[in-house]
């Protein structure tokens, strides 16, 4: 650890030492920072409990966000301008929703403690857990499916726990601040609908049908209503999974909020689209991930059940995603580029782009949807002809 790191991190470990005492009512230490991962303007560390009253686990994780500006998202999800302030509130308001789950049902870490005016929470500690995207990476099986099955049911089994629960998580939000109770990614939703029909004439010289146009109106809508809404932490790219002995834990909930649940099993098929990700999924594999999922979710969403209708939906979730991704990555943005490809699944953004099309097209024809499967090939083939140039 630099000195400048370790300067940073005492001043973190005395904020999280003052939260804690002056919570628990009694002296609390800390001691033995290690700082795990973060961006430029999170520190995130674990630490040991050395001096307390009471049964505080023994090692803890402390994160705090700094700055006051708006500042450029450095983390998985697709890059894009967020107000600090507003990603620490919805954390702190997710983590607060998903304690108050019962052990079974929470996703993730559970909350000890927070701070808003220095921006800090206080987490247990899921341990020295192997990261989805260290498993990914090796490519060993049956570690791979083993892994993947797991995110699958553990998102099957957030959803479930969560439906209906979208009043409570409005209610802690409105408690904090209701200026920070806009979904970020359904803005960028909402921006990609009317800009990537000019990026794809623009880049490629395709023009949108309008029966796609009206596609993508209607996917946005899974950010903002949906038939099958859930809680979802959003930001569900590899580094932000753990794997440990109670399956798949997630991490990191700045973007954390309501929406259709299809958006995130469909997030895995479209091999991560908020970063630049190529996971090779054959279709045995997709299929059985999604029966994973739908075995967990299908009592509260019986209308799952049915094939049809699930294919169905999970298409129009890959296509919204897709059609981000394409708004994310398309344009030659360095700082965006840089960003996503911190994550150790990472490939050109040429790549990422012509497969995530290409499969979209694939899983279009089995459907039986031929709109989009024709457009999708289109827009996989042009984009092989642009780079291979």
């Amino acid at each position: 650890m630099t000195a400048l790191l370790a300067e940073r991190a005492a001043d973190v470990v005395s904020a999280a030492q003052q939260l804690l005492t002056k919570r628990m009512g009694a002296p609390v230490k800390l001691s033995d920072p290690m700082e795990l991962s973060g961006s430029g303007r999170t520190t995130v560390l674990r630490v040991r409990v050395a001096e307390n009253a009471f049964s505080l686990p023994r090692t803890l994780i402390v994160k705090q966000v700094r700055g006051t500006a708006t500042e450029r998202r450095t983390g998985g999800m697709a890059p894009g301008v967020a107000s600090i302030d507003s990603a620490f509130l919805r954390e702190a308001v997710s983590y607060q929703f998903t304690t108050a789950l019962s052990r079974e049902q929470r996703p993730g870490a559970f909350l000890i403690a927070h701070s808003v005016p220095d921006r800090l929470l206080v987490l247990s500690d899921l341990g020295d857990n192997a990261l989805l995207t260290s498993v990914l990476r090796a490519r060993v099986e049956p570690n791979t499916r083993n892994a993947l099955m797991a995110f699958a049911q553990a998102l099957g089994r957030m959803h479930a726990a969560t439906v209906g629960r979208e009043p409570d998580f409005v209610a802690l939000l409105r408690r904090v601040d209701s200026a920070h109770r806009v979904d970020g990614i359904a803005q960028q939703a909402q921006a990609a609908i009317a800009e990537v029909p000019g990026l794809l004439q623009a880049e490629l010289g395709i023009e949108v049908p309008g029966e796609i146009a009206e596609r993508i109106v209607a996917g946005n809508r899974l950010f903002t209503g949906g038939r099958h809404r859930a809680f979802s932490p959003s930001d569900l790219c590899p580094d932000n999974v753990v794997l440990n002995d109670d399956g798949a834990r997630f991490l990191d909930y700045e973007w954390g909020g309501f929406r259709d649940a299809t958006l995130d099993i469909a997030y895995a098929l479209v091999s991560f689209p908020g970063c630049l990700c190529d996971v090779e999924l054959s279709r045995g594999r997709a299929r059985e991930m999604v029966e994973a999922w739908r075995s967990a979710v299908v009592g509260v969403w019986p209308s799952l059940a049915d094939d049809t209708v699930l294919a169905e939906r999970i298409l129009e979730a890959r296509l919204i995603w897709v059609w981000l991704s394409t708004y994310w990555f398309l344009p030659a943005d360095h700082t965006r580029i840089a960003v996503a490809r911190e994550h150790g699944l990472s490939v050109p953004r040429s790549e990422a782009l012509i497969n995530r099309w290409s499969a979209l097209a694939e899983d279009a024809r089995v459907t039986g949807d031929d709109a989009v499967g024709d457009f999708a090939e289109q827009v996989s083939a042009t984009l092989e002809e642009r780079w291979s140039e």
